[in-house]
Formats: C-alpha cells, structure tokens, sequence
C-alpha cells in the first residue's frame, strides 16, 4: 500500500527559499536545533495557512504581495485554535524574521507584517523575595552543615549575593575576572551587561565580604584574567550550577518556585524603590537602556504596599 505524499504548504521556490533560511538559522546564526525547529514549525503553521486561504500554497509572490487582511485572518484563525498572545507573538515573529531574510535574499518585502501590530500580552509583574528571604538566600550560613565542600557553598552564596545585593544578573556575576573582585577596599564593580554596555555598580559591605570569604578559601589559584567564579574542577562556572543551589535553597526556606536567581534581582530593585530609591538610579543600578523598563517595580511596589495595607489596616477589612 502506497503512503499518501505529504500536503504541500509552499511552492518549491518558497519551500527551497525556506530550507535555506533554516540553514542561515543553524549554520551562520549557530541557534540550537530546538530554536531552528520551533521557527520551522511557526512558519510552517503561517504557510499551511496561507494554502487554505489563497486555495493553493504560496509562493515568493504570494509572500511579497501579503496584505494586513491576510496576516490578521492568520492571527485570527490561530487564536480561535486556542493560541495563547505569546504563543500568538512568537509565531509572529518568526513568520517576520523569515520574511526579512526573504527581502534581503531580493524577493521583495513584505510590508503587511510590519504594519499588524500583535497581541497584546499580559504583563506579568516580577516576583521579589521578602527582605529576611533574600538575605537568608544570599547567606552562606544557610546552608551550613551541608555535605559540600565549604568553599562551593562560599561561592554560590557569593554569587547570590552580587544578584541580590548589586542587582546582578547570573550572567554578569559569572562573566567577572579575578580583577574584577571588589576585595582589598574596593567599593563598586564595572560590570558589562546586555549589549556589551558598561556600568559601574556599588558593592556594599556584605556583598564584598561574601566574595572575600569564597576567595580566602579557594583551592584553584589564578590569575587576573582567569575567572571568579569556578566549578568544582576549576573550569568556568555553569549558571545550571547557581540555578540548582537556588533550587536546594527554596526548599529549605519554603520558598515559591518564582525565587529564581533572577528574582533576587527584581528583590534588589524592589526592596530600594521600597526604601526611597529613585527609579532614574535604579534604572542606572541595573543597566535598563529605557526607564519604561524599570517603571515595572513602581507597580511591584504598590502590590505589596497594598498587600500590607489590606493584611494591616483596621479598617480594610470592613
């Protein structure tokens, strides 16, 4: 018994010159294979789309000449299958950067993709930890008594504490050198954050105490450029490894499963807005290039100012 060929949902010159984008995707652009699979498998879903629509699949011309119409009726159709607005705003963009990579392959461009605006996705606000919660996480002591070598507990705990207590992202606290560490004095850190941008950030007493520690009780000697943050055999340090610390530690302190590493640093924005901060140096603090970006915590704050007043006031409750 023959197999049934497969349903076509693009013309061979749109399917070679979609072959070739995926190659692009995996090859020059060197994304995962699960990357390059979801843009293909978004994609495919547009084109299959455009088949049912136009009444045969698409071609190079067919992508070119789009109109608004034709991208909303895609929208459309993929909200009443029950596509979630993010999920919605993916296969959007995906369907974009193909159509970019077409235009600049010189087979035109497709303005109606620009032109419809996508879903409006619902803002989720960041989920700082408690103040006490934060400082437990981002103290060696708490997990004292754990069958680990006592300099990797120093370090993870180190490298909370620079998420915490200098709004440090993973990535930036394993990115600095052994030069880079505020010892001996040193009061701030230059940090190289999203974009290669610089910042100079302040290190407080506890933090720089808390990289002091790891350092005095380190057994990988190194030099200036080296790493500061090591694995157990001394190599770069993984952010799985600091991501499973925080793990262990959530269940040891009863914590949700939104105290990530990186809600240490929605804490150290939070916690300083809460305490007089001014959001044009807490934007500064973390490196936002726009201050709509750290606007955000403005609306953390009045969550939790609302929280203590509906739990604390007499007459909320009546």
């Amino acid at each position: 018994m023959n197999a049934s060929p497969p349903i076509l949902v693009a013309a061979s010159d749109l399917a070679a010159a979609k072959a070739q984008w995926l190659a692009y995707l995996a090859v020059e652009r060197r994304m995962s294979p699960k990357t390059v699979e979801a843009y293909d498998r978004d994609v495919t879903s547009f084109l299959r789309f455009l088949t049912g629509h136009f009444g045969e699949p698409p071609g190079l011309d067919d992508i070119a000449s789009l109109a608004p119409r034709d991208v909303r009726a895609f929208l459309a159709a993929r909200r009443a299958d029950g596509l979630k607005p993010r999920s919605l705003m993916r296969a959007l963009a995906a369907t974009r950067a193909f159509a970019r990579f077409l235009e600049r392959q010189g087979h035109g461009a497709s303005a109606a993709l620009s032109a419809v605006r996508g879903p409006k996705l619902p803002q989720s606000l960041p989920k700082p930890l408690a103040p006490e919660a934060a400082r437990k996480v981002a103290s060696a002591d708490t997990r004292m008594g754990e069958a680990r070598e006592p300099w990797i507990l120093a370090r993870d705990a180190a490298v909370l504490a620079l998420c915490y207590g200098a709004g440090l992202r993973i990535s930036e606290a394993l990115g600095l050198t052994r030069k880079d560490a505020p010892v001996s004095g040193r009061d701030s850190l230059t940090v190289i954050g999203k974009g290669n941008k610089m910042r100079s950030v302040p290190v407080i007493a506890p933090v720089a105490r808390a990289v002091e520690d790891y350092l005095k009780i380190l057994p990988f000697p190194g030099g200036p450029d080296d790493p500061l943050f090591v694995g157990a055999r001394g190599g770069p340090l993984s952010p799985r490894i600091i991501q499973y610390a925080m793990q262990h530690l959530r269940g040891a302190l009863g914590l949700p499963d939104s105290a990530t590493p990186h809600a240490l640093r929605h804490s150290f924005a939070t916690h300083l807005l809460g305490r007089g901060g001014d959001l044009r140096s807490i934007q500064e603090l973390l490196g936002h290039a726009s201050l709509s970006t750290t606007q955000i915590y403005t609306k953390v704050d009045a969550t939790e100012l609302m929280r203590v007043y509906q739990s604390a006031h007499p007459r909320a409750r009546g």
